[in-house]
């Protein structure tokens, strides 16, 4: 069991400058070890919270040992426990996330526990923010109007989440309309230090959204976890991590006029997936920091999921204390945070000579090469120079399907589809823009591109250009800053003329609550099967993610949203053909458009300011009044209601005892479902709209939901009903067993039935049979989705077999007691001639004791076919979450005996 922490002689108080004291920590120079002077400073943080939180149990001497060797150690792919100091959460992941909760403590009273021991023991801070949908668009009205919606669709969700903040402890809820989850982390939440009980430590996080890096920008250590790993963080579990080789990118000079943000975030995304970090931390350093404001290290922070990095990491200098400073964090916190990263090596002041640091690996970026770009059409990474986008566009109408292809045969690439909007005639041609939107957390939080976007409005209006009234334009700022400084600047107005009229604060459009296109133009794209055009300054733009009808999706910078947006187009060439006319006939184009880098500067430092930042968050807590008026029980365990359609009562602990199942193996298993390479978690669990004929829309359907009440599957994460049979439910997916055809079905093969994957794998669950899935490379990339792993778990799915898995999502397969395996290099379905009509047996030790993490496993199937796969339980802590049925088993199961 744990014992004190034998680093306590390290234990130093920090003076502060004019007298008295801080607090008291622990001090890395106090330990004399020269290896910690080259250590990058991301690994510094893994180092600190190792050290305070090591008791010789959870954290040991030994683990503190590897880490100081991590020149050494990281190549080995050593195991380190880590103890985050606080929880982030956002509502489509928190409500599963509290429903578990609520369930844990059902269970800890069905087993004679106390249910007060689920609890959180870190801050849990809960942003709603994935709820908003665009119904309204283009109108004065649309914040009011969509946030209507939004309560009437969501009250029980949203009342379930009030019961949480209530019933359990250390849970901050920001209620709805208040902003993103990440930009508000950014501007409110993030501590940068930690002053908890007198002991100073830096303040580190995990989300249950991928996009929990943007804090890194801020020199905070946070990444995504799946939903399944944050509730165990929150119940005081280490989380079990590979020591990861840290990639260090140097920067150096500065962006050229009129380079975005956004342009420098999509060209590094773009080398740091060419150049491979998955698994790993990048480390920014270099002169070139100099020349980058905090909102731009965080949109590059943002994006580290589609790079593929577990960190995209800027440690703290006098950029962040100004950043500080200007988003109203007081003096005096400012002076400790300051004070404390210097007295620990963690703070880089770049008036000094600089150590070497050690990196595992290094790039280099110099500012000047940037140039302006785009992304897409179906993927973050496929970056397109702007110059070359109309280039780009036709040899994506010519090639054959694909991630950058269409296969739209030569003689109906210029088809025409004449249609009447609200009796205008109108035209759509392939490559027209129908949904513009200035959106997302990646972008919303920068200042310089938001105002950037504003000012080619102004110009564009006093131009007399405008956007075609089918365009479904929006702007959804990631806090209430955004509007207080466009307004201050002046320059809304000009937003509201082009369409760009703000329809709330929250993640819409991005994570496809881009809510419906007109039915004249839904009708024209899908009965003429037209290519239509997404452009948003989103960060993923998966195939059925934005909308199911914009099946080219790009990703930009704000400013280019508005240029798109007003050409009406993606088939343009800027650099020589106009937007559009002005209003005495003149031809505008691109060039007259767009701000100077300067101009948006002057704009910048004139309109964003402290007061701004301290009047919006100073509110946030208080709410508004349709959430005030909700009420909600008092209890401390849920009162399940069973005619719920949001929140249900799941089965994961209903047979659960005292001893763990042990570790199973896999015998004469069919294959449920056989895919090629990329499947995402949009794919696995879609968080877009229920289809119509869905099994998700019969099982409402069948409980007297009305189609127009059915929100969208992430809205409905707290039922698992609803998240098994939306599982595998993306209608763009394409699974080899259907031959070529598009769509969720898969083949029963004992029978040769066509059926609904949900469907097929009841019946095999009602058979008796075990199922598995076969699939490529990047099994389960995309967003962080516990649902990707718990929907397969109840369909009955034993195992996984693919090329290679996104790390979130391995992770959340192990948590729910699901076996991933790695064909070994070179091998997949392919070239082992695996149709999928086979029966698969694993074979696995009855004895955990006996099975070793990353060991080989041979995979037999019932046709005389044999193959080794890498046992992908990584870590031994995750052998143990096998043993027990999977990590909430194990948590409830510790937590208990802990009493005893």
């Amino acid at each position: 069991m744990a014992s004190s922490n034998p680093f306590a002689s390290i234990l130093k108080t920090l003076e502060k400058p004019g007298g008295g004291e801080f607090g008291k920590y622990y001090s890395l120079p106090a330990l004399g070890d020269p290896r910690i002077d080259r250590l990058p400073y991301s690994i510094r943080i893994l180092l600190e919270s190792a050290i305070r939180n090591c008791d010789e149990f959870q954290v040991k001497a030994k683990d503190v040992e590897k880490i100081i060797d991590w020149e050494n150690s990281s190549p080995k792919q050593v195991e380190i426990p880590f103890k985050p100091a606080r929880v982030l959460l956002q509502d489509f992941t928190g409500v599963p996330a509290v429903v578990d909760l609520a369930c844990m403590r059902d269970a800890m009273n069905m087993l004679g526990g106390d249910s007060n021991k689920i609890n959180p023991l870190v801050p849990v801070d809960l942003v709603i923010d994935h709820s908003v949908q665009v119904d309204v668009a283009r109108s004065e009205n649309a914040v009011q109007a969509n946030m209507e919606l939004e309560f009437q669709r969501n009250k029980e969700r949203f009342g379930f989440l009030k019961w949480g903040s209530n019933a359990f402890d250390n849970m901050l809820v920001v209620p709805p309309g208040s902003g993103i989850v990440h930009q508000v982390n950014l501007e409110y939440l993030g501590r940068v230090v930690f002053n908890r009980e007198g002991i100073l430590y830096p303040d580190s996080v995990v989300g249950t959204d991928s996009h929990t890096t943007m804090i890194d920008g801020l020199g905070v250590a946070g990444w995504g976890v799946g939903g399944i790993e944050a509730e165990a963080a929150m119940l005081g579990q280490p989380m079990s991590m590979v020591l990861p080789g840290v990639v260090g990118f140097k920067l150096s000079g500065k962006l050229k006029d009129g380079v975005t943000a956004t342009d420098l975030v999509l060209t590094v995304t773009q080398m740091l997936r060419k150049h491979g970090v998955v698994g790993k931390f990048v480390e920014f350093y270099g002169q070139g920091m100099s020349e980058l404001s905090l909102a731009d290290r965080a949109t590059i922070a943002n994006m580290s999921p589609e790079y593929g990095a577990t960190m995209g990491f800027f440690p703290v200098d006098h950029v962040t204390l100004q950043y500080l400073k200007l988003t109203g964090r007081s003096e005096e916190t400012v002076s400790m945070i300051e004070s404390y990263l210097r007295a620990n090596n963690i703070f880089v002041d770049y008036s000094q000579p600089q150590v070497e640091k050690v990196y595992s690996s290094c790039l280099e970026l110099n500012l000047e090469d940037v140039e302006p770009c785009m992304s897409g059409p179906k993927r973050p990474h496929d970056r397109v120079p702007l110059k070359e986008m109309k280039a780009d566009w036709h040899s994506c109408l010519d090639n054959k399907v694909g991630f950058k292809g269409f296969a739209i045969p030569k003689e109906s690439q210029s088809k025409v589809v004449e249609f009447s909007f609200h009796g205008t005639p109108a035209q759509l041609r392939h490559g027209d823009v129908v949904i513009a939107a200035i959106t997302s957390c990646t972008n919303t939080s920068n200042p310089s591109v938001m105002l950037g976007a504003a000012l080619v409005a102004k110009k564009a209006c006093e131009l007399g250009l405008e956007v075609k009234p089918w365009i479904k334009t929006s702007l959804a700022p990631g806090s209430g800053v955004v509007t207080k400084y466009l307004e201050k600047s002046g320059l809304q107005k000009y937003l509201n003329q082009l369409g760009f009229n703000i329809v709330g604060y929250g993640c819409t459009t991005c994570i496809g609550n881009s809510g419906d296109l007109h039915e004249s133009v839904g009708s024209a794209i899908s009965e003429n099967d037209m290519v239509a055009a997404a452009v948003l300054s989103g960060n993923r733009n998966f195939e059925g993610r934005v909308h199911p009808l914009t099946r080219a999706n790009y990703l930009a910078s704000p400013p280019l949203v508005v240029a798109y947006a007003l050409a009406g187009t993606v088939d343009i060439d800027f650099e020589t053909e106009p937007i559009g006319l002005g209003k005495d006939g003149k031809q505008i184009f691109f060039r007259d458009i767009w701000p100077s880098t300067e101009e948006v500067a002057n704009v910048v430092q004139s309109s964003v300011l402290p007061e701004m930042f301290k009047a919006t968050y100073e509110a946030i807590t208080q709410g508004n009044p349709m959430w005030n008026q909700l009420s909600v029980p008092s209890s401390i365990l849920y009162t399940w209601d069973p005619n719920s359609t949001y929140i249900h009562d799941p089965p994961y602990f209903k047979s659960m005892t005292m001893s763990p199942p042990g570790p199973h193996g896999v015998k004469d298993a069919y294959c449920l479902l056989n895919f090629g390479d990329s499947i995402t978690t949009d794919h696995i669990s879609p968080a877009g709209s229920i289809h119509k004929d869905s099994p998700a829309a019969k099982y409402l359907m069948e409980r007297g939901v009305d189609r127009r009440d059915f929100n969208s599957y992430g809205s409905r994460r707290g039922n698992d009903e609803i998240m098994a049979r939306g599982t595998f439910a993306n209608i763009r997916i394409v699974n080899k067993l259907l031959k070529g055809e598009v769509g969720p079905k898969t083949i029963h093969i004992p029978s040769g039935e066509k059926l609904t994957v949900f469907d097929a794998a009841m019946r095999y669950k009602s058979e008796g049979q075990d199922t598995i899935i076969l699939a490529g490379a990047e099994y389960g990339s995309g967003s962080s989705r516990d649902w990707a792993a718990k929907g397969p778990m109840l369909l009955g799915v034993k195992a996984v077999i693919a090329k290679s898995f996104e790390r979130i999502h391995r992770s959340n397969l192990v948590g729910m007691g699901i076996i991933p395996l790695c064909y070994k290099p070179g091998q997949d379905a392919e070239t082992l001639g695996l149709t999928g009509h086979e029966r698969y047996t694993i074979d696995l030790p009855s004895s955990v004791s006996e099975i070793k993490p990353g060991q080989d496993i041979t995979v037999v199937t019932d046709n005389g076919k044999s193959f080794t796969c890498i046992l992908r339980f990584d870590t031994e802590v995750e052998l143990a979450y096998f043993d027990h049925g999977g990590i909430l088993q194990y948590v409830i199961r510790n937590l208990i005996a802990g009493k005893q």
